[in-house]
């Protein structure tokens, strides 16, 4: 996989720190609670508007995952743009070379983060989660059929088709919501125990 530089104006002082520690033991840690009735409806112009633009690089988010989740190095248009590469959907497997089939997912979506939390912060917080670099797995290029299968579906309610994605799609999932302090649903929990058991 290319390596790309992040441009230093997407690497947020809000941004926390990847956690290390094994899965199952930040799962442990993690608060497990219904959603606050009290919390305000979800916007998502609450999270910014849209994908970061970098003007240094004339790159944005979504062509910043692009490049780097590309298996060979893309062929690239003016600027960011990538034309075409090697991709593969990690939530159904499928391969393409024409980065039109691809959406990028926020693995943990901003509504779900929201009824988790976000809801309380600052809005420069949670525009540095719905651009977050720093932790690879936070934002993943995948088929715009599997991403609209997902929608904003915890891993309760919905997984990947490809099985061998699971596990990491899981531990993606509970080390978001970790590093974020995002708490978990009792059903949520109960499916990521089941699933990392299996791992």
């Amino acid at each position: 996989v290319p390596t790309v530089p992040i441009p230093a104006g997407w690497i947020s002082a809000e941004a926390p720190p990847v956690p290390t520690a094994p899965a199952t033991a930040l799962l442990d840690r993690l608060t497990v609670a219904a959603p606050d009735p009290a919390r305000p409806d979800y916007r998502r112009d609450e999270f910014g508007d849209g994908w970061s633009y970098d003007r240094s690089s004339g790159c944005n988010v979504r062509e910043y995952v692009l490049m780097t989740e590309s298996r060979t190095p893309p062929s690239m248009g003016h600027k960011c743009r990538p034309l075409s590469g090697d991709w593969v959907s990690i939530y159904d497997g499928v391969a393409t070379s024409d980065p039109a089939d691809l959406e990028i997912d926020h693995v943990v979506a901003l509504s779900e983060a929201w009824r988790s939390g976000a809801w309380r912060w600052s809005a420069a917080r949670r525009e540095a989660f719905a651009n977050d670099l720093i932790d690879p797995g936070s934002l993943v290029a995948v088929t715009t059929r599997s991403n609209r299968s997902k929608g904003d579906s915890s891993p309760d309610q919905w997984l990947p088709e490809a099985p061998g994605s699971r596990c990491t799609y899981v531990e993606a999932w509970i080390r978001i919501k970790s590093r974020w302090d995002l708490s978990l649903s009792p059903a949520e929990k109960s499916t990521l125990v089941q699933v990392l058991a299996g791992c």
